[in-house]
This record gives C-alpha cells, sequence and structure tokens, in this order.
C-alpha cells in the first residue's frame, strides 16, 4: 500500500491510496470522496503495488503478482496498457523513476528503465543466497538494496562501471549466545530522499539506519513491540513511518493476534540519517 503524501511536492496529490491483496484485485481509495474502485485484476494474488508513473504525468500504477506477471496500468482504463511475463512469482517491487525493481521466486531480479517499460535491461540473480523480501530504489536511481530473510542487505548498482561497488552485509542478528546466533529476516528498507542513507525494518522488532556509502550503521531503534513488516519516509524525509504486525515468519500457525497492526511514526533527526562526516 502507497499513501500519497499530503503535500504539493509536484509528483502527488494526497488524495489516493492504492492496494493489492490476495483477492487478486488491486483498489484505488480516494481519501477525499471515501470511494474505491478497482484498478487492477491478476490470476493470483497482487503482492506489490506502485506509482511509477513521471513527474507531472498522468497516474500508473504497476502491479506485480503470484501470477507471474507485471501489469501497468492507467487508472482510466479497465484493461492494462502492457503487460510483462516474470520468470517467476513476485516478491518484492519499487520503483524511483525511471528505475523499476522486480524481485521474484527463485532469487530473481528484473531491472526496468521505464522509458521502455516492457523489457527488463538488466535480469540478474540476487546476491543473497535465500529468500528476498524487500527491494528499494536508492534516491539518485542507480541502484538498490535487497534485503533477504537470512538477515543480510545487498547494495547493488544498476551501472556496469559502478559493479564494483556492490557489497552485501550481516543485520539484524542476535549473536548474544555464542552457541547459537538468531538470524532475523530483513522485511523492509526504504532510502532517505536527502541524504541517500537508508532504513532497515525487521522482524526482530528494530529498525536501523545505514550509510551505504561509508558502509556503517547510523543508529538503531530496538524494541517497538513487534515484527516491523513496511517502512517510508515521507517526501522531505523528516518522517519515517512503520508499520508493526505479523509477518508469517512462523506460518498460519504463529498467527495468534497477540500482535496488534499498528502504523508509527518516528520523527527524524539529522543523528539518524545523516552521514557522519570522516
Amino acid at each position: 500500500v502507497r499513501i500519497w503524501e499530503i503535500q504539493n511536492n509536484g509528483t502527488s496529490d494526497g488524495t489516493k491510496v492504492a492496494s493489492g491483496g490476495a483477492d487478486k484485485a488491486g483498489r484505488m481509495f480516494d481519501i477525499s470522496t471515501g470511494q474505491t474502485t478497482q484498478i487492477a485484476q491478476h490470476d493470483a494474488p497482487i503482492r506489490c503495488i506502485k506509482f511509477v508513473e513521471a513527474e507531472n504525468s498522468s497516474p500508473i500504477v504497476a502491479t506485480a503478482g503470484w501470477d507471474k506477471m507485471l501489469k501497468y496500468w492507467d487508472m482510466r482504463q479497465q484493461t492494462p496498457i502492457a503487460t510483462v511475463t516474470l520468470p517467476e512469482r513476485a516478491y518484492a517491487m519499487d520503483c524511483n523513476h525511471p528505475l523499476l525493481v522486480v524481485a521474484t521466486a527463485e532469487r530473481k531480479i528484473l531491472i526496468f528503465d521505464m522509458n521502455n517499460p516492457t523489457t527488463p535491461f538488466e535480469t540478474a540473480e540476487s546476491p543473497l543466497k535465500w529468500q528476498t523480501r524487500t527491494v528499494s530504489c536508492f534516491a539518485k536511481k542507480d541502484g538498490y538494496s535487497i534485503g533477504s530473510i537470512e538477515g543480510r542487505v545487498g547494495i547493488q548498482y544498476v551501472d556496469a562501471k559502478l559493479k564494483e561497488k556492490c557489497f552485501s552485509f550481516k543485520c539484524h542478528r542476535d549473536s548474544t549466545n555464542p552457541m547459537e546466533a538468531l538470524v532475523y529476516s530483513v522485511n523492509s528498507i526504504a532510502h532517505h530522499p536527502v541524504y541517500g542513507t537508508f532504513a532497515t525494518g525487521s522482524n526482530d522488532g528494530s529498525f536501523m539506519f545505514w550509510d551505504k556509502d561509508a558502509r556503517q550503521k547510523l543508529k538503531s531503534h530496538t524494541n517497538v513491540g513487534g515484527p516491523i513488516v513496511s517502512t517510508a519516509f515521507n517526501g522531505d524525509g523528516k518522517l519515517f513511518a512503520y508499520a508493526i504486525g505479523y509477518d508469517w515468519a512462523q506460518g498460519y500457525k504463529g498467527n495468534t493476534g497477540s500482535i496488534k497492526n499498528t502504523i508509527m511514526l518516528h520523527a527524524v533527526t539529522d543523528e539518524d540519517v545523516k552521514p557522519k562526516q570522516k
């Protein structure tokens, strides 16, 4: 789900929410009127939905699902304006126009230039060994971060000249017991729109801020009350939102109802996200 920011920042009008779910439908909720309209349809659950239009253009929504399809929708039409067959089920997607990244099952990654949205300019394999949970495009649009269930993040650049800067690192792990390290999934990654640093949210109940260029952690916030399933910065990076809820890490039997679905707002400071001076 993406909520358009209620500010005039040139890219969104703050009036609409898009969502996709297990009912195979994508819907648009108009905040000003309270009306809901179906805008997308798949043959299996919709796992990802994003606004992908360029600035000052008509709204375009991309949906990716477990039917191994990526579809682009003009909300004024009932049929997709373009479709792409994916190699596997979609697990994560992000767009920072013109860069769009889709991660699928079997650790596949498809990278698109939205000037040619139906043909990936690169198809790659995740640098991480286990199932992908999240992807997030860099603020500079020259790469993306990818997180997995193994408590690890990969930093990937799309320009062949920058590939040597790619790296991966461990995070969200508990090594207090030397005989048994606990590994938690990285459920969400969000990049700061101003500084280009990024946040990770995990089912260990913590979120952390990182500087990928300096390869260091900036700050940690722990024990928020449950697994973090989604994160996002607002347009100017002064607010950080994170959602707490059950992330299905323990299957349906683990869904006891003890974790309340909650959306929290964190006031961002420079200490959280500003790169430290060397």
